[in-house]
Order: C-alpha cells, then sequence, then structure tokens
C-alpha cells in the first residue's frame, strides 16, 4: 500500500515555495514603488493646480516625501502666507517647508512704519470700532509687528491684513491684544465714548478719524490712548473716563503732542 513520507514532500515543495517567495516579493516592491510614485505624482500635480495664480507665477513647489518645499518669490507677504495655505490644503500634503522671499526693492523702515500707522489707522473708519483700537506699528528690517489693543478679532485680522499687503513689508508678527467682548466692556466703551468726545473741549477729536483718542476697555478697566493737543485735553478725558458708570480702573495713556512720540 502506497504512503507518503511528509518530510521528503516538504523537502521537495521547500525549493519550490522559496523560488515562489523570490519571484512574489520583487514583484510586490515594484507595485509599493509604483504606488508611492503615483501618489507623489498627485501631490505634485495637486500643488500646481494650487498654486497656477497669477501672484504665484515665481514660485517654485517640489516635494520631499510628504513635504512641499516653496521657493521663489512673491510681491508682498500676503501671498507667500497664501501659497503656503494652498499648500497645506492638497491631499497627501503633511507638512510645508515655505523659502518664499518678498521681492522688491528695500524701503527704509521710517518710511514703512509711517505709512503702514497711517494705513491702519484708517482702516477701520466707517465701521463704528475706530475709536476703540489701539494698535502700534514698529518696523525693524522690513518686518513689522503689531501689538497695541483691537476692539475684535475682525478688527485685529484686518491690521494685519493691512500690513501683509502692503509693499516692501517682508514679514508681520501679530502681538495685538483683542479685547474682550462682553455686554459690561461694550457699555463701558459706548458711555465712555459719548462722556469724552461729548465734552466740548474734546470733539474737535472726532473730525479726523483716523486720530481720535482711542478707549481701550478689558473686564472694566479702561484704559485711553492717543494723542492730544495740550496737557488740558488729556487731563479733561481721564476724568470723563473716570466718571463712567461701572469702570473699575482707568489708565491715561494719552501723549501730548510734541512732547513725546505718538502710539500707533
Amino acid at each position: 500500500m502506497f504512503s507518503f513520507n511528509r518530510s521528503k514532500v516538504r523537502l521537495l515543495l521547500s525549493p519550490v515555495l522559496a523560488a515562489a517567495t523570490l519571484l512574489y516579493l520583487p514583484a510586490t516592491g515594484q507595485l509599493m514603488a509604483q504606488s508611492s510614485a503615483t501618489a507623489g505624482g498627485e501631490q505634485q500635480a495637486g500643488l500646481d493646480k494650487a498654486l497656477n495664480k497669477k501672484q504665484f507665477s515665481n514660485v517654485h513647489a517640489t516635494l520631499q516625501g510628504d513635504t512641499a518645499v516653496l521657493t521663489g518669490t512673491v510681491d508682498v507677504f500676503q501671498d507667500k502666507e497664501d501659497a503656503d495655505k494652498r499648500a497645506h490644503r492638497v491631499k497627501g500634503i503633511k507638512a510645508v517647508d515655505n523659502e518664499i522671499q518678498v521681492a522688491g526693492a528695500e524701503v527704509p523702515d521710517a518710511v514703512l512704519q509711517a505709512k503702514l500707522t497711517k494705513a491702519i489707522s484708517y482702516d477701520r473708519v466707517g465701521y463704528g470700532t475706530s475709536a476703540f483700537n489701539a494698535i502700534s506699528v514698529s518696523v525693524q528690517n522690513g518686518v513689522a509687528t503689531l501689538a497695541g489693543h483691537a476692539y475684535g478679532p475682525v478688527d485685529a485680522s484686518s491690521a494685519v491684513g493691512v500690513a501683509s499687503n502692503m509693499k516692501g513689508i517682508r514679514d508681520v508678527i501679530d502681538d495685538i491684544q483683542v479685547d474682550p467682548v462682553s455686554p459690561m466692556d461694550d457699555r463701558i466703551r459706548l458711555q465712555a465714548f459719548r462722556t469724552i468726545y461729548g465734552f466740548p473741549s474734546l470733539n474737535k477729536y472726532a473730525i479726523d478719524p483716523a486720530k481720535p483718542i482711542r478707549i481701550s476697555v478689558a473686564n472694566g478697566n479702561l484704559t485711553l490712548y492717543g494723542v492730544v493737543d495740550s496737557q488740558a485735553d488729556k487731563d479733561a478725558a481721564g476724568i470723563r473716563a473716570n466718571s463712567v458708570p461701572g469702570v473699575f480702573k482707568v489708565i491715561n495713556d494719552l501723549q501730548v503732542a510734541n512732547q513725546t512720540n505718538s502710539k500707533g
């Protein structure tokens, strides 16, 4: 009667299985490489599509694994930020190395600072919040730093947008503090505005909306910023602010013209 010798069968089959395995592994490796190449091609195509805008005509995007490397130049800092955001949204991109440079002629910091301060001062005119924004501006080596206080996140974001779109600005640092928006603080703001600007010797500061007395309120604490013509006007504004019901503390940080440098 015929019987199987399992040991001999295993010995006979082992070389065959080994050969099959060797044939299978390269095929698997090839499939993985093809899949990786396909994914890389899709990511590159996605990057090219995302950056297919006029403002990015001098921007180049390459892949290093799952990282998009952006190089080249743009006209303003906002375009650099937008390119970064667009690259991050491409499917399969896990990181972005943004090496884009802001091109253009060098502009003296003092010129940029004066221009940017004026632009931000007029930025929210017409929205009824100018008097509640006390945003300061400084520029060093083309880098704009925005600080101070903003009435709300929209006003803060708007100021950053003004800086980011100004030619000559290479980078923007946002250190703006957004004042709390609460019913109590809003009531104090409005009451302080009416009390200060309704005073006969102070209503002249409402003529130029870019240069009002700035009123910042945070949790019932009121601070006055800006520039006034005389010490008498500064004192009057402080007295009026202190008369507003519900105010916990008043800090009079108003500057008198021709005595100290103004704040933004």
